[in-house]
């Protein structure tokens, strides 16, 4: 039941990446060129640094947590109408808590360089792989072997004023470091207040 269980996890992520490129590729060859406002270079849609809230969702366990955001790092304006490409990164801390199995809670820490595609200043996709530290190696009745494990975001989501609100898919696993390797995947929902 298990290997059913992460083929159908690994089935539904290969499909959402998938969707997602699709959808990248449409928007692509319709993109107009980011016009950024004229309010100094760190100002513009998704370049100042911020704090985030992000609330994940799995019927087994929820997950919330508190995020440092950094200005972006690095920056990649398109000439031909393709949009920017931004680089930066989360900080945060994050607690679960199981519906089911035990042990029924665990902390998580997280470090994560996050690569942000703007078609337009209202809009972006994400893509991320960081670090992150556990602080059991049991939770809600699975063996994750090791308290060390990467996280592997995919997102989109919109910018209103200086509020960011996206939808991330996050899967979390030690990449097959140990076994057992079963992974922890959630939905998101993100904010993140940009100052």
């Amino acid at each position: 039941m298990r290997s059913g269980v992460r083929l159908s996890a690994f089935s539904f992520s290969a499909r959402l990446i998938s969707a997602m490129a699709l959808a990248c590729a449409a928007s692509l060859a319709q993109a107009q060129p980011v016009q950024a406002p004229d309010m100094g270079s760190n100002h513009s849609a998704g370049m100042s640094g911020g704090w985030g809230l992000r609330v994940g969702y799995n019927s087994d366990y929820r997950k919330i947590g508190l995020m440092y955001e950094t200005p972006t790092w690095w920056s990649h304006q398109s000439q031909n109408g393709w949009g920017r490409l931004d680089l930066g990164a989360e900080l945060g801390v994050s607690y679960w808590k199981a519906e089911h199995g035990k042990p029924d809670s665990m902390w998580q820490l997280s470090a994560t360089p996050m690569l942000r595609w703007w078609p337009s200043d209202a809009f972006y996709a994400e893509i991320g792989i960081g670090a992150t530290v556990l602080s059991r190696t049991h939770f809600a009745g699975h063996d994750l072997s090791t308290a060390y494990q990467f996280g592997d975001h995919i997102g989109v989501g919109t910018v209103i004023g200086a509020h960011r609100i996206g939808l991330r898919y996050s899967h979390f696993s030690n990449a097959g470091l140990k076994k057992p390797n079963p992974g922890l995947d959630l939905l998101q929902l993100t904010y993140t207040y940009q100052f």
